[in-house]
Order: C-alpha cells, then sequence, then structure tokens
C-alpha cells in the first residue's frame, strides 16, 4: 500500500508533468502549422470567377454580372481555367455541372483587362482591384 502511495506522487509531480506540458505545447505547435499549411494550399486553390469575386466581398448577383464580363476578358487573354465538376441541389439532387476554376493570378489578370459599362460594375471593379470592400 505505500509503495502505490509514493508511486502516485511521483507520477503528479516533477518530470511527468513538465513532459505532458512540453507534449501539450508541441501538439499546439503542429496544429498551428498545419493550420497555417491549409490556408496556404485553399489560397492557391483555384476558384469559379464568382467565387473569387463574392470571397472579396461582392454581392451574389454583382457577381454574377462581373463573372460573366471577367469569362469574356479571359477568353481575349487567353486564360483558360481549370475545367471542374460541381454539385448543385436542383429539386433536392445533386447535378453534376460543369465549371472553369481560375487562380488568383488569372482572375487578376482578367480583372485589368474588364472594361465594365454598367456604373455598378465600374464601381465594384474599383474595389477589386483596390482590394477594398464595403
Amino acid at each position: 500500500m505505500a509503495t502505490h502511495t509514493i508511486l502516485s506522487r511521483i507520477s503528479l509531480s516533477g518530470p511527468g508533468r513538465e513532459s505532458r506540458n512540453t507534449r501539450r505545447s508541441r501538439r499546439a505547435g503542429r496544429r498551428a502549422a498545419r493550420a497555417v499549411l491549409r490556408d496556404r494550399a485553399r489560397a492557391n486553390r483555384p476558384h469559379s470567377l464568382a467565387s473569387h469575386i463574392v470571397a472579396r466581398g461582392e454581392t451574389a448577383e454583382t457577381a454574377k454580372g462581373i463573372a460573366n464580363g471577367l469569362r469574356t476578358a479571359a477568353k481575349r487573354l487567353g486564360l483558360t481555367g481549370k475545367a471542374g465538376r460541381t454539385r448543385r441541389t436542383v429539386d433536392g439532387r445533386g447535378r453534376l455541372r460543369k465549371v472553369v476554376r481560375y487562380t488568383a493570378d488569372q482572375f487578376r489578370a482578367a480583372l485589368a483587362v474588364y472594361r465594365p459599362r454598367k456604373a455598378a460594375y465600374i464601381a465594384a471593379r474599383a474595389r477589386l482591384l483596390a482590394g477594398v470592400t464595403e
């Protein structure tokens, strides 16, 4: 019985406790590093033109209109993007739909060439180029 008491005291104090704290801090560091890598990979992943626009703070309706013009601008530049498929839920069923995804650099290049006529799109383009969202 005395041996059990001594062992329990040893395990609760001293190096064992420090080791556990060290493991926790290392685990937290690894978790933070994985989060940074995940965020970097996500930033470089291609997205649809509308997704790029919505991610920068514009409304979905504005994004749809600008994306149509950006597709034409991308075509003029010879940007092809990456073909893919996505699932859209229609009447409760996931329908496959063809999409083209562009990297952030391709998006910026198309945006630089894009010349909208509608006043709302002109203002939105200026915000997107400046990187400032409302």
